[in-house]
């Protein structure tokens, strides 16, 4: 542990966050003074929410009746030959609703939205996986819904960007900076900044001001807490490895707090990119420093000037330069450990998984498979459970322009 905390981790989930939103050192509320009643506003409706039988119990069947949920957990029994004696598994929320682990969250933000009688629901989206899934909450409850997005994730994720104004969405491009997340969060807040009283800002991971990285990863906790009773069900153990990639970090943390009182190794895996050398990446925890950004004190990627590094990854879900203070926490004490895997990697496992398994994979989630691929090549027996966050569909003109029809992938091991 770290030197500076004593971490319980039978009462972790009360302790952290405390009251101002920190995880140790990292997180809490930066706000500009117009702000700050609106972020009160919706932290005391989501403590009145999260506590209500009634709230919880729509949550419940909205999970099981329309989200499809619980997914289910898979074993990759070929890939897992292929490398090695370990034995890779998937939870598999490439099979929630709209393909992601993103509709845990955004279902339950949508029915915070008409708790507290707002109209509009505003979000920034990378991938489109967010956008997508806040779309069709929106659809869902009834609600207004603007997503900000930049130009190059648009020309990348055209899928989504489709699903989303089907959807009823009204997507809204990033046109300044590099034009991917970090620009559409700018714009998202600046666009909530002049709607508050009517709209709620829908943040799309455990990032962002108080109580967003709360929320989020308690909407996204079903994953984890699934996960270990069907892994116990399925194996009678529980795994060895629990991995899951990290941008923000929402799907990690979904999966990761269920198994923190566990003897179980954590892994959150980075995106290398291209490779070390800024704005090749965007592997915060291993490159940054403390730094705030949007709201929020983590560890973020700085530029020579101290503002945020330009960042880079093929999954458009990963780019930001910055990750969810709960992780940098974590990685503080030193009970997760934080690892990362380069584009190639990705693009590697995307295609293995496709031919072995018959699963297409999102770039994102391919990051961390990509991770649990390495552990399982040296040649230890062990379970790796993998968060399969979300399917490649909206992945795959993108990586058949770039890389084919994975010829140059297939033919090792």
């Amino acid at each position: 542990m770290g030197k500076n905390y004593e971490v319980d981790f039978d009462t972790y989930l009360k302790e952290y966050p405390d009251k101002k939103g920190y995880f140790g050192k990292y997180g809490g509320a930066f706000l500009p003074p117009e702000l700050v009643p609106a972020f009160k506003e919706i932290t005391e409706a989501y403590q009145t929410i999260c506590h209500s039988a009634q709230f919880i119990s729509e949550l419940r069947r909205i999970r099981k009746e329309y989200q499809g949920r619980p997914t289910p957990i898979y074993h990759c029994e070929r890939l897992s030959r292929l490398l090695g004696p370990s034995q890779i598994y998937l939870k598999r929320e490439d099979l929630n609703h709209t393909g992601a682990h993103k509709l845990n969250h955004c279902m339950g933000e949508g029915l915070l939205a008409k708790f507290m009688g707002k109209k509009k629901i505003i979000a920034e989206t990378g991938a489109g996986q967010h956008g997508v899934a806040l779309a069709t909450a929106a659809a869902y409850f009834g609600l207004e819904c603007d997503i900000y997005m930049g130009e190059v994730d648009i020309a990348k994720q055209a899928p989504n960007v489709a699903r989303m104004k089907i959807l009823g969405a009204k997507v809204v491009p990033a046109t300044h900076g590099l034009k991917t997340l970090k620009e559409a969060v700018d714009a998202a807040f600046e666009a909530y900044m002049k709607e508050y009283e009517n709209s709620i800002y829908c943040i799309g991971s455990v990032v962002g001001p108080h109580p967003f990285p709360m929320m989020v990863r308690d909407f996204q906790m079903v994953v984890g807490v699934e996960a270990r009773e069907q892994f116990l069900g399925m194996t009678g153990i529980l795994p060895d490895a629990v991995v899951a990639c990290v941008g923000g970090g929402s799907n990690a943390l979904g999966l990761f707090p269920a198994f923190l009182k566990d003897p179980v190794e954590l892994y959150g895996v980075e995106p290398m990119g291209r490779g070390p050398k800024m704005g090749d990446h965007a592997a915060s925890l291993t490159y940054g420093e403390e730094g705030i950004l949007h709201g929020f004190n983590s560890i973020m990627l700085k530029d020579n000037k101290g503002g945020p590094a330009p960042v880079y990854s093929i999954a458009s879900g990963l780019d930001y330069p910055s990750t969810g203070p709960e992780h940098a926490f974590l990685k503080e004490i030193g009970r997760a450990n934080y690892v990362s895997a380069t584009d190639e990697e990705a693009v590697e496992a995307f295609f293995k998984l496709s031919r072995y398994e018959g699963i297409i994979p999102a770039l994102e989630s391919s990051h961390a498979l990509a991770a649990a691929m390495r552990m399982a090549r040296e040649g230890k027996h062990r379970a790796i459970l993998v968060n399969l966050s979300g399917r490649g569909d909206k992945d795959m003109d993108y990586v058949i322009e770039h890389y084919g029809f994975g010829e140059n992938y297939i033919s090792f091991g």
